[in-house]
């Protein structure tokens, strides 16, 4: 099971980024905002379903926005997760997540 700090960041996180979605719209997020918020509806997918299904109804390009992201942020870890298929994510996530959201702080 993941870091408590690192899901308590991602849901703190996670929460200033739905709510600037909301009001000023996905395009109005930075690179590392959409990664967060595509890590941000796997997490929450995963925790609250045990699938990647939910994630795929708050988002539906959760994988390829978060493998660009990674990409264009040069995160090796994030880019390697969100190059999975959707079920070898579901299998690794949470060996995964500790790692991504470290690497995700460092940019």
């Amino acid at each position: 099971m993941p870091d408590d700090d690192y899901a308590t960041w991602l849901l703190d996180e996670g929460d200033r980024i739905v709510e600037q979605k909301a009001i000023e719209g996905y395009s109005s997020l930075t690179t590392r905002g959409r990664l967060i918020y595509c890590l941000w509806a796997a997490d929450y997918g995963m925790r609250n379903a045990g699938d990647l299904t939910t994630a795929a109804d708050l988002h539906p390009t959760f994988l390829a926005d978060g493998q660009s992201a990674a990409h264009e942020l040069g995160l090796p870890q994030a880019m390697a997760a969100f190059s999975l298929t959707p079920e070898e994510l579901e299998r690794q996530y949470f060996d995964l997540f500790d790692n991504v959201v470290a690497e995700i702080k460092t940019v």
